[in-house]
């Protein structure tokens, strides 16, 4: 068995919508109710959520955008090249690793509402991360938009999203 089965198996890992694997390691029990909540919020959520996400090199964190903040944490593998298209079509690319005299960060926050893409920069390599969310993670907030429909909103990053889209 190779490395990133080992890890895959030891952590409990499951296939996630947007690419790569994830599993979640933390929901508060706490709440925040809904009335304390912005508008974009269509019930209550937990205080906060956190995930492990394993991505490899042969493939890669499509765009997709949540309600939240989300905070990448850098844990194991390649460093992970982030992209980030703000809603007023700002890109950005950040580099999540551990080598932090070469210009990466072990952490970065990507905005509520900004999309987000996620690739591993190394060939036949992966990348261990945490993703903590707060307030915390549901499904419903979760956007996953179609090749389409992400350049309709940013044609000038075509190519980009061409190539993080599926």
């Amino acid at each position: 068995m190779n490395k990133l089965q080992e890890i895959i198996d030891k952590l409990g890992l499951e296939p996630h919508p947007e690419g790569g694997y994830f599993k979640e390691t933390y929901r508060s029990e706490g709440e925040i109710k809904l009335d304390s909540l912005g508008a974009e919020f269509g019930s209550s959520r937990n205080y906060s959520t956190c995930i492990y996400f394993l991505l490899t090199s042969d493939s890669f964190s499509a765009f997709h955008r949540i309600k939240q903040d989300e905070i990448w944490h850098f844990y194991d593998g390649s460093p992970i090249r982030l992209h980030v298209i703000s809603e007023m079509g700002e890109h950005t690319s950040h580099i999540i690793g551990k080598e932090l005299l070469n210009g990466e960060q072990p952490q970065l926050v990507v905005k509520a509402g900004d999309w987000f893409a996620a690739e591993v920069m190394n060939k036949d390599d992966f990348s261990l991360v945490g993703c903590t969310v707060s307030p915390g993670f549901s499904f419903e907030d979760f956007e996953l938009p179609s090749r389409e429909e992400l350049i309709s909103k940013f044609p000038e990053h075509k190519n980009l999203i061409s190539q993080f889209t599926k």
